[in-house]
């Protein structure tokens, strides 16, 4: 069987959210298929580790501490990127916040705006920062958005993330719309629960994992390199006529 439609040889991608969980197995997976890496959340120390793990394959390597909240940050992600590498060819919109779980009627406005400046006004920028620099270029791109099962079905506790979610959904369809004539994809995944320390108050709560087990057809959790599987193949030629669509990776539970 040919895979040499997933190889990223001789791209450049940017991971936010990269320390760990969901975004550190996404960028090994791509530095695994050949290509090199700029990984950015906030903090460095961890950054460096995951960018020490790319390097020792053999990939170039950059960690870039940035808040997904703040504009400016953003705006030198970019400009970093383009001093080191020269060019983007693949951006995965991956940080994401969820600072409380509580009734939507209880939610205060400043943990409203935590949110959706972090899963949605951030995605926004950062994707509209990448796209421009990729039509610079002229040469196409990917850009990958992590969405949520929450963006389909909510969860109580859960509504303001929920709706957040929701919005990346119609955020990645809009993008895909406006960027297809310049050759850019822009795609997302829509996890359900995965193993990962951002979900481990639900995985790890038996209550909770009782409840998922109940609606979930394959019975189990997801481990993050099977997120981190499909994102390759979706920012890869595998995928090369898919825009604008959100792939649920649930194990069934939106049945």
């Amino acid at each position: 069987m040919d895979v040499s439609y997933l190889s990223l040889k001789n791209k450049v991608a940017l991971v936010t959210g990269g320390s760990r969980g969901i975004g550190k197995a996404i960028a090994l997976a791509f530095a695994d298929a050949g290509a090199d890496i700029v990984v950015s959340s906030r903090k460095l120390p961890a950054l460096e580790e995951v960018a020490g793990e790319i390097t020792a394959m053999g990939r170039r390597a950059l960690p870039v501490a940035a808040n997904g909240r703040h504009p400016e940050d953003l705006r030198q992600l970019i400009e970093t990127v383009k001093e080191e590498f020269g060019r983007l060819d693949i951006l995965v919109n991956n940080a994401a916040t969820n600072p409380v779980m509580a009734p939507m009627i209880e939610i205060e406005e400043t943990a409203f705006d935590v949110i959706m400046n972090t899963n949605l006004k951030g995605y926004f920028l950062l994707a509209q920062m990448a796209a421009n620099l990729m039509i610079e270029q002229g040469k196409g791109g990917s850009i990958l958005n992590i969405s949520s099962l929450n963006g389909f079905t909510p969860d109580k506790g859960l509504g303001v993330y929920s709706i957040s979610k929701a919005a990346i959904n119609m955020l990645t369809r809009a993008l895909a719309l406006e960027l297809g004539e310049y050759d850019i994809r822009v795609n997302g995944l829509a996890p359900g629960v995965i193993k990962t320390r951002f979900s481990q108050a639900r995985w790890d709560n038996e209550e909770f994992s009782a409840q998922d087990m109940a609606r979930t057809p394959l019975q189990r959790f997801a481990e993050p390199e099977e997120v981190a599987r499909m994102a390759l193949s979706m920012v890869s030629e595998t995928a090369s006529y898919i825009t604008g669509q959100i792939l649920l990776i649930d194990g069934g539970r939106s049945i």
